[in-house]
């Protein structure tokens, strides 16, 4: 039987830094910051509930993140 992998690490980030930030300066934040998926979406967004360790999700709205979490 193949072992269960590990699961990557999170950066120690929060994602309440992001709200406010112009879109495209928190993506390149978080990618310095070690986030593996960084991921903008529209306000009210249909999305799955998957949650992936490494990914952080904006909400977008007027090129400015208005929320962040991550998964």
């Amino acid at each position: 039987m193949a072992p269960i992998p590990t699961p990557q690490a999170e950066p120690q980030d929060s994602p309440d830094g992001y709200v406010g930030l112009d879109a495209e300066q928190a993506e390149g934040r978080a990618r310095e910051r070690g986030w593996s998926t960084v991921r903008a979406l529209p306000p009210g967004a249909i999305i799955t509930m998957e949650y992936r360790v490494g990914r952080l999700n904006f909400e977008v709205r007027d090129g400015r993140v208005v929320r962040a979490w991550k998964g």
